[in-house]
Formats: C-alpha cells, structure tokens, sequence
C-alpha cells in the first residue's frame, strides 16, 4: 500500500507531499500503480524546480519514500497552486482506479 499525505496551507496550496510504500500492484518496476505515482510526484518537482518564487525541497532516502516541500513568495503562488491542483487531482485519479493499493490524505494547515 502506498500512503501518500498532501498539506495545503491556509489558502489551499501545496506546501508538502510524501508518498511512501509499494502498491503491490505487479512486479518491481512493472507496477503501473507505483509508476503512476511516482510520475506524479517527480513531475511535480520538476516543474516547480527553478521556478521564480518557489523554493522545493525533495528526498527520496530509499525505495518507496518520496518527499516534496516547497516555501513560496507572492510571485510564485498562482503557479504552486496549479502545480498542487493538478499533484492532487491525479493522485486522487489513481487512489480512485486502485484504491486497495494507495490511499491519500489532504491536510490542511
């Protein structure tokens, strides 16, 4: 099972999120559910890397933990706020399609 946290702050956008475990879902590095997420989740900090007014910082310390968190100025706020709807929206995507196989919880600060 793959847990996955996502924080929002006050004003609804990302400030952190964490996916550890394995799905289960199929064999190492044939598991669409694992792939889905992790997809998801690299993307994410990919696009939020380097943009002007968001700082990110992720660790990913060993197999099935990966961890964002990202700090914001007013410049980078709409983009973060995007980037976290569409992060969300497609984890909750696939718990949705394989719910016996990730779980997601929104928490908001």
């Amino acid at each position: 099972m793959i847990e996955i946290e996502a924080v929002l702050d006050e004003n609804g956008v990302l400030r952190a999120c964490k996916a550890v475990g394995h799905a289960g879902a199929g064999p190492t590095g044939t598991d669409i559910v694992c792939a889905a997420v992790s997809v998801l989740m690299r993307t994410a900090v990919r696009a939020l890397s380097g943009r002007e007014g968001i700082t990110v910082r992720c660790d990913a310390p060993e197999p099935g933990f990966l961890f964002l968190e990202a700090d914001y100025t007013a410049e980078g706020r709409d983009f973060l706020s995007a980037a976290g709807v569409f992060l969300t929206e497609g984890l909750a995507s696939v718990v949705e399609e394989y719910p016996q196989h990730c779980r997601l919880t929104i928490r908001r600060t």
